[in-house]
């Protein structure tokens, strides 16, 4: 249960937080999407980096099913026509779902609008949102001050606290540890009269982390030499770096290489890079008391939205053909439910014929399926 005192090794209320929270609806941030589109200096690397994404080609393996992929075939550039597989339903969606974003800030910013700060990382913002079929509807960002060597030392240290006190206990020289760093960051920012205060940020972020469980949390920094901090509550929720590996920096200057120009940073080389904040323990598994839902349960799911077919491992066929079925099915049969281990109902799945990406569980789904999915479907690399 989250404590009603503020503690260090115990999580926090959100109630008995001093920070004020700023909530931008989804229309806010349809708003937001539709003027970074309109954004008058285009092309910028952002769109530059896009455009390699469209170049790119999907192999036709069931490993594509399961990993993570983003695709843009056709169309426009946006949201709706770029597709990204999401990494807890395994289904192909576009770009285009939208966010509530709660920001949490300091009591002297309350009179400003906190627009500028989720325009700043909207790219970055729509794709973690887009690695996420549920559970991602709610984005929680904490506003600060820091400069670019605190940010370092923050990130450092939920990094070591939540990974030390996972299990509810840790070792009096972890605890000692924390204390000490503690002592020494909330020292240094009362020096530097940063707001709002890291007891504050301490406590708002861990409570957070605690009651809404969200796959990641953005500590972000307004000063003009610094960085935003994402914060990852589990390895799985971290984007692949097959995907991201050349995703920019932030600096609007196509040509620019350089990290010290990162607004936001953004884990382009996985989750070893990336600030997680749980730890695998000594049987391989990973736990965290304040990670996101009780497990980390990757699945593949039928990919019409109002689905809960869940698949099993078994091999599926592709989808029959039908009236009002997509161009991308060929003839075949549909296989049904199976029961599986422990009397369990599960399905094997049919496989779209033509992308070879999704997976439904009858020809009804795809056609109700096929207005969205015919935004990305294409054929795999090597039968074009």
């Amino acid at each position: 249960m989250p404590g009603l005192h503020y503690s260090k090794f115990i999580p926090p209320s959100l109630s008995i937080s001093e920070l004020e929270c700023q909530k931008l609806d989804n229309d806010a941030t349809d708003m937001l999407i539709d003027k970074w589109l309109e954004r008058p200096h285009r092309p910028d690397s952002y769109y530059d980096w896009f455009q390699r994404v469209r170049e790119r080609k999907h192999d036709a393996n069931a490993r594509q099913r399961r990993e993570q992929i983003l695709l843009w075939n056709k169309g426009v550039f946006v949201p709706e026509n770029i597709f990204t597989r999401t990494i807890d339903t395994g289904r192909l969606i576009p770009l285009d779902r939208t966010w509530v974003t709660h920001v949490y800030h300091h009591r002297s910013m309350r009179r400003l609008t906190m627009m500028p700060v989720i325009f700043s990382m909207l790219p970055e913002l729509m794709l973690l949102r887009g690695m996420h079929d549920r559970g991602c509807d709610d984005i929680y960002v904490i506003v600060t001050d820091l400069k670019r060597h605190e940010m370092d030392q923050v990130s450092e240290y939920f990094q070591y606290a939540c990974q030390h006190t996972s299990a509810g206990y840790c070792k009096p020289s972890v605890e000692q540890k924390i204390n000490h760093d503690y002592l020494q960051l909330t020292t240094a920012m009362d020096r530097n009269r940063r707001t709002p205060c890291f007891p504050q940020i301490d406590l708002t972020l861990r409570a957070i982390l605690h009651e809404k469980r969200p796959p990641f949390i953005v500590l972000f920094s307004h000063q003009t030499m610094s960085y935003s901090q994402i914060l990852f509550a589990h390895s799985q929720f971290v984007p692949a770096k097959d995907v991201y590996h050349d995703f920019p920096s932030g600096c609007p200057n196509p040509g620019c290489t350089d990290n010290c120009c990162e607004l936001v940073r953004f884990p382009k080389h996985g989750a070893k890079a990336a600030a997680v904040l749980c730890a695998p323990s000594k049987k391989g598994k990973r736990k965290v008391r304040y990670r996101y839902g009780r497990r980390v349960r990757p699945k593949e799911m039928c990919n019409w939205i109002d689905c809960d077919v869940c698949f099993s491992d078994d091999p599926a066929p592709s989808c029959p053909a039908g009236e009002g079925c997509s161009e991308g099915s060929s003839e075949g049969s549909e296989t049904g439910p199976e029961d599986g281990p422990g009397g369990r109902v599960s399905y094997a799945g049919l496989v779209c014929s033509r992308c070879k990406l999704v997976k439904y569980c009858s020809a009804d789904h795809q056609r109700l399926d096929w207005d969205e999915h015919r935004r990305v479907c294409a054929k795999p690399a090597g039968e074009c």
